[in-house]
């Protein structure tokens, strides 16, 4: 083993203890608790180097030594080992994923699973419209003035408009116009839905226009992403047992309600097919710096639709996160192509 490898094994070590005990990690503590094969004299001179390179900080006066965001950083990057999940585990999410009834209730199911199965703060993001593809559009009619709009995506999303029309409309034109949206809409993605909306007027006959324009400005509204409804998060009391790691827990609390925060965060996971660490400040968010946010994407059809994730201390079990973070995300996709 090269020096090298050796020094990233103290920095193994040192990330390890600190995760463990809190504490800073001195040479005496390596040498008596990890079998690294060189004298505490040579630990001691790694242990500088790795402070020279920004990798470990001293936090006090004659103390040990505590990671730094760059130390997390390349500890997650070429030293975490992942953790896989046990088999009581796996029984564990699948019973509890496999029983859920609608997509609300995946997500929830989901979070619940996940801050229970980390003991961190848990967040999933609802399918996102404009990955979506269009699986049914239905017209009801209420009245002869009024009909809702009902938009099912193939992720099992579900958007219900009330339309209230100028004029009364007939059955006939109701069902005319329900068998238009369904072959020009069916299938496509919701990315290519207001175009296609736009050119609608020319496969309807012309009486029907008026009526169509109207079902067409309440449909373009279903198209927009609800910003209110866009995340499910949990876990938020596990934040009261890691008081140690977050003595100002106010700063991060802000941060969670900020949900366009949490969504930036989760969306960079979206087109990444790896579970993604940021540490730290790499989060961007000033509420968040002693917080790291692990997360990944979720898919249909091979496709991420949207991300799970978990926010936790620094100094949290990067290998038992990851593993989970993307176990929940692997059920969550295999219930939403199932459906």
């Amino acid at each position: 083993m090269g020096v090298e490898d050796r020094k990233l094994e103290v920095l193994r070590a040192i990330v390890e203890d600190y995760i463990s005990t809190n504490e800073p990690v001195g040479s005496k503590s390596l040498v008596d608790r990890h079998n690294l094969g060189v004298s505490s004299a040579t630990i001691r001179n790694h242990m500088a180097a790795l402070e020279e390179e920004g990798l470990i900080a001293q936090p006090h006066t004659s103390a040990g030594r505590v990671p730094t965001d760059a130390g997390y950083r390349v500890f997650v990057d070429r030293l975490t080992e992942i953790k896989p999940l046990s088999s009581a585990e796996k029984r564990a999410i699948a019973t509890f994923l496999d029983s859920a009834v609608d997509l609300d209730d995946v997500l929830h199911r989901a979070v619940r699973a996940l801050a229970q199965l980390t003991r961190n703060v848990a967040v999933v993001q609802y399918p996102s419209l404009s990955r979506s593809r269009i699986r049914h559009v239905e017209l009801v009619m209420i009245s002869t003035t009024r009909l809702m709009l009902v938009l099912i995506t193939d992720t099992g999303r579900v958007e219900q408009r009330l339309v209230d029309l100028p004029t009364p409309v007939s059955d006939e034109a109701v069902f005319e116009l329900r068998a238009t949206l369904t072959a020009r809409l069916r299938d496509r993605p919701l990315s290519e839905a207001p175009e296609i909306v736009g050119e609608l007027p020319s496969h309807v006959a012309p009486q029907l226009r008026g009526m169509l324009a109207t079902l067409s400005s309440v449909l373009l509204e279903v198209l927009v992403e609800p910003a209110n409804d866009r995340i499910v998060m949990g876990g938020t009391a596990n934040l009261s047992q890691q008081t140690v790691d977050f003595p100002a827990i106010r700063p991060v609390l802000e941060a969670l309600e900020e949900q366009v925060v949490l969504l930036r965060l989760l969306d960079q996971s979206v087109s990444s097919s790896k579970v993604l660490v940021r540490i730290g400040n790499e989060t961007q968010v000033e509420g968040l710096a002693g917080a790291s946010v692990v997360s990944t994407g979720y898919g249909l059809h091979g496709s991420a639709v949207g991300a799970v994730g978990v926010l936790g201390p620094r100094r949290m079990d990067y290998g038992h996160t990851m593993a989970r973070v993307a176990a929940v995300a692997r059920y969550v996709g295999n219930l939403l192509e199932d459906r």
